[in-house]
């Protein structure tokens, strides 16, 4: 078995032993919340800033203090922005809430019923974000060749969508899927559309660096037995794709079983 330790997802230089990022968003509390991530594994936790409480409303329970920075790697997002301006204004406000953390994730959506990427803006923003200095991992369509001038901007990770947010729907294009990941070097995570464990044992074994995922954790019914079962498709599908799959045939002539040394069949 490949574990951890000796196959690290890397990311603008750190290194992370689960390759399961996870949203902290849409739970019952903070408490519920915590026991999620716990179970996920997930060392990189995604914050949608424009609607969690991270110290921009003092006095009110903060996410600070249920998942402290010094335990958890933070991912600030823009989720909520249309435009490339305002997911810049964002990052630059969370940038100051967390002292200077640079590692942020960039989305842009099109709009509201879909939420779907709107790629012109979020190129833009990308640009903007990457010249002042922020590490960009970005959500993005399943698009390869937008996906590597993402990469050739200066993101350090790539994001597609498997299908839409908050869908479950699982990939839909496994295709474009390998192609993004075949043609660009900066990890490739799917973000959005995953379900259940198996959707993200998929990614995984397509190839992809990662899975990041909210809704399907936090509106399962029970979210923290989801959470492990996350975790645990995380982790098998990354192992099945290391090991490498048997090729498909539509059936074959050759016995699963040695047959060399068979007893002959008695003659009559």
């Amino acid at each position: 078995m490949q574990h951890a330790a000796s196959d690290p997802l890397i990311i603008a230089g750190k290194t992370y032993a689960s390759r399961l990022l996870v949203g902290t968003g849409k739970y019952k509390d903070f408490a519920q919340t915590r026991a999620a991530l716990d179970a996920s594994g997930a060392q990189i936790v995604t914050v949608a800033i424009r609607r969690t409480n991270i110290g921009q409303q003092a006095g009110e329970p903060s996410l600070l203090d249920a998942v402290p920075p010094s335990q958890f790697t933070y991912l600030p997002n823009t989720a909520g922005c249309y435009t490339a301006e305002d997911a810049v204004r964002t990052l630059r406000l969370a940038r100051e809430l967390l002292d200077g953390h640079a590692l942020v994730k960039l989305e842009v959506l099109g709009d509201a019923e879909s939420l779907y990427p709107n790629m012109p803006e979020t190129l833009l923003a990308a640009r903007t974000l990457v010249k002042d200095g922020f590490q960009v991992m970005v959500y993005c369509a399943d698009d390869p060749i937008q996906a590597k001038m993402l990469e050739d901007i200066g993101c350090v990770a790539v994001m597609p969508l498997a299908s839409l947010i908050g869908s479950g729907m699982g990939i839909l294009n496994p295709w474009n899927l390998q192609l993004i990941i075949e043609r660009i070097q900066v990890p490739v995570l799917v973000d959005a559309g995953v379900g259940t464990a198996s959707d993200a044992a998929i990614a995984m074994e397509l190839g992809c660096d990662g899975v990041l995922m909210n809704t399907a954790i936090a509106k399962a019914h029970d979210p923290i037995r989801m959470a492990h079962a996350m975790r645990l498709g995380v982790q098998a599908g990354r192992d099945a794709f290391l090991a490498g799959r048997m090729p498909k045939k539509f059936y074959s002539a050759v016995p699963s079983s040695p047959i060399g040394g068979m007893i002959a069949p008695k003659q009559t």
